[in-house]
C-alpha cells in the first residue's frame, strides 16, 4: 500500500468559503481533521496538501497571508500529533492556462519530484470532481468527502461518485488505516 496520503485543503482540511479563506481567522478546521491527520501520522503514512489557491491570482491575499494561513494549519495539525510533510498549491487565476490547477497533473508531479515518491495507488482525499480527476490522472485512488463541497459533487452526479464516498476526512482515515492493517474497512 503506497504510504502517501494527498489531501486538499479547503473544504477537507478547513471549512471551506465560497468567498475564499483569506486570512488566519477565517480558517476553521473541519471537525475531526485534525486528529485524522494526526491518526494517519501515527499510522506511518506520510500526508501531503494539494490546492487550488485561486485567491491569490485573484488578489484576494497575498504571499504572506497565505503563508501565516499555512504556517497555523501547520501548528494545528502538529498540536494534535500530526505532521502535514508538504503543501502544494497552484496560486494562479483560473483564466492562467497553468499545468498546476486541479485537474491538471502539476501539483501531484511536483509531489512526486519534491517527496520523491510516486502518487500511483497513493489516496487522494478531495471534495470536488476536479479532485477525482487529478487523482485518477495520476492513478492515486480517490476519495469524495461529503463536507466542504462534497455534497454538490455528489447531486452534481457523474464519474465522481465512482470514487469510495466518506462522511469527512476522520471517516476517510479511518478506512485508510483499516485498509493498512488488512482489514475491508
Amino acid at each position: 500500500m503506497n504510504p502517501l496520503v494527498i489531501l486538499d485543503r479547503d473544504g477537507v482540511i478547513n471549512e471551506d468559503s465560497d468567498a475564499y479563506i483569506k486570512c488566519v481567522a477565517e480558517w476553521t478546521p473541519v471537525p475531526g481533521s485534525l486528529e485524522a491527520i494526526a491518526d494517519l501520522t501515527r499510522a506511518g503514512f506520510r500526508v501531503v496538501v494539494a490546492s487550488n489557491q485561486s485567491g491569490l491570482g485573484r488578489g484576494l491575499f497575498d504571499q504572506a497571508t497565505l503563508d501565516e494561513i499555512h504556517a497555523h494549519m501547520h501548528e494545528q495539525v502538529a498540536r494534535a500529533g500530526g505532521v502535514i510533510e508538504g503543501v502544494f498549491y497552484c496560486p494562479h487565476h483560473p483564466d492562467e492556462d497553468c499545468d498546476c490547477r486541479k485537474p491538471r497533473p502539476g501539483l501531484l508531479d511536483q509531489i512526486e519530484k519534491e517527496m520523491g515518491i510516486s502518487v500511483v495507488g497513493a489516496h487522494f482525499v478531495g471534495d470536488t470532481r476536479k479532485d477525482m480527476e487529478v487523482a485518477r490522472s495520476k492513478q492515486a485512488i480517490p476519495i469524495l468527502v461529503r463536507s466542504g463541497k462534497g455534497e454538490r459533487t455528489i447531486a452534481a452526479g457523474g464519474d465522481a461518485l465512482a470514487a469510495r464516498v466518506c462522511e469527512n476526512l476522520r471517516e476517510a482515515a479511518d478506512y485508510l488505516i483499516g485498509l493498512q492493517r488488512g482489514g475491508d474497512a
